[in-house]
């Protein structure tokens, strides 16, 4: 990586940092914090539906899976607020772990296909938390707050979800520009050839597919903590989702700074729905932008303004 990108990154890390300083409303906190989540969000799925072209609409699971984790260690160990903070990171690696379990017999299967498996198994996951009573059920599960002002808490939380969107951005990066990256567009270009030549496809989709899913595991730990109470229907909501995968092909799948566009474009205009229009008003609107983006801009945001550059 050149310096001068590298020395920018650093400024604007170093300037969200500083933000929190500046007294802001906790309602501009609130805001930053969902950024940064969902930043997390479209570029952990970029790893997968991206870089190797599987399309998963399933990843709000593996979200629900480490808020419903890390709740539940913080109930049954009676964790203080930092020890809960740091127990979103095992429940990041036990969606993993899931990941790991559904992903050799899921990653078989290609095209919708596996769409489709994917996003069956949100909704299996979204059930059986609602009909497991030790799991919290249908009632959801209260957390314990911490005994500090509400500016001082959100501004813990962001800084947070800040250093864990930092460390997710540098993993993306450091996939695309490895081994791993080159043999993930193998197999988004052809899987079948690459095979032929000799890459492990098996074996590298399925470490795609575990990265992508352990940081929105920690993420959905770190969103629990912040809500202080989760219910199945707001952390394996499928509007999840489909607003991770509109994020990430809205900015331009396959590329590093795609899903950060994505995410902070889309963000804006989630919280602008989310005032202003009705919930069914925002889903034909989302629906719109994907089948915009799928039909005019397959490549993303990024390359379509890139490509109308060099024609120029």
């Amino acid at each position: 990586m050149k310096k001068a990108p590298l020395i920018a990154a650093a400024i604007v890390v170093v300037m969200l940092a500083a933000f929190p300083f500046l007294s802001p409303e906790v309602y501009y906190l609130s805001f930053m914090f969902s950024v940064f989540m969902y930043v997390i969000l479209a570029s952990s799925w970029n790893l997968i539906g991206g870089y190797a072209g599987y399309l998963s609409f399933g990843h709000a699971a593996f979200f629900g899976i480490g808020a419903f984790a890390t709740a539940k260690m913080a109930a049954l160990f009676e964790l203080p607020p930092v020890l809960t903070i740091l127990a979103a990171i095992p429940a990041g690696a036990i969606a993993a772990l899931v990941a790991i379990v559904i992903g050799y017999p899921c990653l078989k299967i290609r095209g919708p296909y596996f769409a489709v498996v994917t996003l069956c198994f949100a909704f299996v996951v979204d059930l059986a938390v609602k009909n497991i009573e030790w799991l919290g059920g249908a009632e959801g599960i209260w957390m314990r707050i911490m005994d500090v002002q509400e500016k001082l808490s959100r501004s813990i939380m962001y800084e947070v979800m800040l250093i864990l969107m930092v460390a997710t951005l540098a993993v993306a990066w450091w996939v695309g520009r490895s081994r791993l990256g080159a043999g993930l567009r193998a197999v988004r270009a052809d899987e079948e050839v690459a095979e032929t030549m000799a890459i492990p496809t098996a074996n590298i989709k399925i470490q795609a597919f575990v990265l992508s899913a352990f940081f929105p595991g920690v993420a959905g730990g770190l969103f629990a903590y912040y809500l202080t109470y989760i219910h199945p229907d707001v952390v394996f909501s499928i509007n999840i989702s489909i607003l991770i995968v509109l994020m990430a092909m809205f900015g331009g799948g396959g590329t590093w700074l795609g899903p950060i566009i994505g995410a902070v474009i889309l963000t804006m205009v989630n919280e602008g729905l989310s005032t202003f229009a009705r919930a069914e008003i925002a889903r034909i609107i989302y629906g719109t932008l994907f089948i915009v983006v799928t039909i005019f801009m397959p490549d993303g945001i990024l390359h379509f303004f890139l490509k109308r550059n060099r024609g120029r």
